[in-house]
């Protein structure tokens, strides 16, 4: 069944989708395509709002119209994963004196990704590991970057590879 233009006295086939209210839920009416044209010529979303209630909207879709945690917040991801992160539970010291040669460990195919990732030789000590996590941090943090979605992915792949390796050094220790 085909659906009919809904302008004014139209009986072309309505194909195309122009919203009813301002308020972006699924309501919509159908026009044909000529009046589609006119329907989006005309249309401003902003139409009876005042400077401020534009501004908090503008202000508003920078995060797709979502509450945001500050970094600082304590179920923040970033935060909880850096913590985690930062935890070296095990004991330097025996990773210099014991495994002064990174060739004794034996790394699997998500330690090759992660080291991959990380941009940093297979093998390579710990400390070199920990200085070059820092560095990507620090680049591709969301608050460097204004919360950019792309560097924020870019920053949790990081992290859990960085995360990888550190539970496969770890379990080299332990053993």
């Amino acid at each position: 069944m085909k659906n009919i233009c809904d302008w004014n006295n139209c009986f072309e086939i309505g194909e195309y989708k122009a919203p009813i209210e301002k308020d972006n839920s699924k309501t919509y009416r159908l026009l044909c395509l000529s009046h589609v044209k006119e329907f989006n010529k005309n249309w401003n979303y902003f139409k009876g709002m005042d400077d401020e209630q534009v501004f908090d909207f503008l202000k508003s879709d920078m995060t797709w119209h979502k509450p945001t945690q500050s970094f600082s917040s304590s179920d923040n991801f970033f935060k909880v994963l850096w913590n985690n992160t930062l935890k070296d539970e095990f004991d330097k010291t025996k990773l210099r004196g014991e495994y002064n040669h990174m060739n004794q460990f034996k790394f699997d195919g998500n330690d090759i990704k992660a080291f991959s990732i990380l941009g940093v030789s297979v093998g390579l000590k710990w400390e070199q590991i920990q200085d070059k996590f820092k560095t990507l941090v620090k680049k591709f943090h969301p608050d460097i970057n204004l919360g950019n979605k792309e560097y924020e992915e870019k920053l949790k792949l990081i992290t859990l590879a960085y995360t990888q390796l550190k539970n496969t050094y770890r379990e080299k220790i332990d053993t």
